[in-house]
């Protein structure tokens, strides 16, 4: 089964519209040129995460951050389970990792999200805003 969904980042969009603002003041106001340089890096880490793509196809699922410099990729073969979670607000935006349950999350936006399970025993979270599609579909590829 197929599947691609991009969620959107709507505070990370808001935390880029922020820096270009920012940006635009110092540009102003004559600061340093490393200012603008770190201004810059941030805009660009920023516009990486803006959005998150899940994608599944026969043999894989893959989850790709903005424009794809951090992404990962799961074979199906690999999954053993996969449910539908909340994650807490503290678990943030992003790739994250929980040591307090060895769980690793990327996230964009919202709470909803669909953890997978490896047959190793590893665990990861995948935020979405379509977790009970997300979930079925998951579901279906691995059995």
């Amino acid at each position: 089964m197929h599947y691609k969904h991009t969620q959107i980042g709507y505070v990370i969009i808001a935390s880029i519209a922020i820096v270009i603002g920012l940006m635009m003041f110092l540009s102003q106001v004559a600061t340093p040129k490393e200012t603008k340089i770190i201004m810059g890096i941030v805009f660009l880490i920023l516009l990486s995460f803006s959005t998150l793509t899940v994608s599944i196809d026969q043999q894989k699922l893959s989850v790709k951050f903005g424009y794809g410099i951090f992404k990962k990729t799961f074979l199906l073969s690999e999954i053993a389970s996969a449910k539908q979670v909340k994650n807490h607000w503290y678990y943030g935006w992003g790739i994250r990792f929980r040591p307090t349950n060895s769980t690793w999350i990327f996230n964009v936006s919202g709470y909803d999200a669909v953890e997978i399970v490896t047959k190793t025993g590893r665990t990861y979270r995948i935020g979405t805003d379509e977790p009970e599609k997300l979930t079925a579909v998951i579901k279906q590829s691995i059995s």
